[in-house]
């Protein structure tokens, strides 16, 4: 099959590598930006090209979506009136994804939103302990996500990259993404309140803080804390559970459970991996998440994530949103 990655930015080129990684060889590229086109020939050897018509005329078979945000509709919508199966970065707006449902369904074809964090490591052994019930009844959970916004590409002004802009900031992009694979571990969420805003001195004109209180329908409690102004990468979770406890620190790729029987803690370390030069984040949840999309293709297996989900997770972004406006606590339907 041949692939048409849209978009050579970071997450272009990342998908590229993912591809060439898992022995597909087939790949073209198309960018507005001759700069990015030029970068991804070179670095990858591939065909690129500058206008969308000219390159669906190469027929590809499927779609890598990896535009910022707001242009994630467009190609979804492209590929799915073309019948070609599509996989699409993590967005935030639900204009027309109703439109692109029926049109999915109509075309049978495979429609892959991003679920990336369902496939790393540390994450993948947290929900292996919670459906064990290793601590027993949840009662509570909090979790605090930040790094600072011009270390994400220090290559670029942060006014001129999709995450210093205000509908499609980071910490506005975080929000969903992270609570799909919170949802997908501690179930549905029945209440959610936020507060948010600017308050750093970030040169950009966006909210750089939401705090999150969830109310989940199987009554645990969640704190999720989301800002871009850490000055070192952080991703820490707690678990508080009537038999224990769980803790994850993302740096050092580890989980930690505390036995309150035994009164001891056990370290699960997530395996190594390799790092993009550059990049904080490991290479192989990205990997697995394609080759995941790959199988779904060939018929191997059900893509785990559909855009139903994304419309009801997308659906607590504009909860967030609501709440923080409205200054009240959102009752989730």
């Amino acid at each position: 099959m041949k692939f048409l990655v849209v978009g050579l930015g970071s997450m272009g080129k990342r998908r590229i590598r993912n591809l060439q990684y898992l022995k597909e060889k087939d790949i073209i590229g198309f960018d507005m930006r001759e700069d990015r086109r030029k970068e991804a020939q070179e670095k990858y050897g591939i065909k690129t090209f500058g206008n969308i018509d000219e390159v669906m005329k190469q027929n590809p078979g499927a779609l890598i979506i990896s535009t910022p945000p707001n242009y994630h509709m467009e190609y979804e919508l492209l590929a799915a009136k073309n019948s070609k199966h599509f996989f699409c970065e993590a967005g935030v707006f639900t204009e027309k994804l109703e439109e692109l449902i029926k049109l999915c369904k109509k075309n049978k074809i495979v429609a892959a939103p991003s679920c990336t964090f369902r496939f790393n490591g540390s994450v993948k052994i947290i929900k292996k302990l919670v459906d064990e019930n290793r601590i027993g009844k949840i009662v509570s959970l909090t979790y605090h996500l930040g790094q600072y916004l011009p270390d994400w590409h220090p290559w670029e002004d942060i006014t001129e990259f999709y995450v210093g802009q205000k509908d499609t900031a980071a910490t506005r992009e975080m929000v969903p993404f992270e609570l799909e694979w919170i949802t997908w571990i501690f179930g549905d969420i029945k209440r959610i309140s936020c507060i948010k805003g600017k308050m750093s001195s970030l040169k950009a004109d966006i909210d750089d803080v939401y705090q999150l209180i969830l109310e989940f329908k199987n009554k645990i409690i969640g704190n999720y804390l989301v800002e871009v102004i850490s000055r070192t990468p952080t991703r820490i979770m707690r678990i508080i559970g009537e038999e224990g406890t769980i803790e994850w620190d993302w740096m050092s790729d580890t989980v930690k459970v505390y036995d309150a029987k035994t009164k001891k803690w056990e370290e699960l370390k997530e395996e190594q991996g390799f790092k993009e030069k550059g990049y904080v984040a490991k290479e192989g949840m990205y990997i697995e998440e394609i080759k995941h999309f790959l199988n779904a293709i060939a018929g191997k297996e059900k893509y785990m994530y559909t855009l139903e989900d994304d419309k009801r997770i997308l659906g607590l972004l504009e909860a967030c949103e609501k709440s923080a406006k409205e200054g009240r606590h959102i009752i989730i339907k």
